[in-house]
């Protein structure tokens, strides 16, 4: 798979906000899918399991399975590399213009 597919498999799945917050719900700690659910009750469980393999597909989550518990971890590195190759060169671009404009206003 190229880098640009799974660029685009990481984008679509955090397009969608219920998994965005919950990659935030597992940023501080590892959560089971039961966990999870009790906490998006807003959706049934099915609905967040479903959620948790576009997550899991995208590499965004890591499962370990313990027992009859599935303990979904953050994967962090997936979204680093998004920051590195995207956030970082155009927040350092804005940043540069902005100095720049600044400057001219000033001078």
């Amino acid at each position: 798979m190229s880098s640009d597919d799974e660029n685009d498999i990481i984008f679509k799945a955090l397009a969608n906000g219920l998994r965005r917050r919950m990659l935030d719900a597992l940023k501080d700690d590892p959560q089971t899918t039961g966990a999870l659910a009790e906490r998006f009750s807003e959706v049934d469980r099915c609905t967040v399991m479903q959620h948790l393999k576009v997550l899991e597909e995208a590499d965004l989550i890591l499962v370990e399975r313990r027992g009859r518990e599935r303990w979904n971890h953050l994967n962090p590195l997936p979204i680093h590399d998004i920051h590195e190759r995207w956030i970082g060169p155009y927040a350092a671009y804005a940043v540069e213009k902005l100095s720049r404009f600044k400057s001219e206003l000033e001078g």
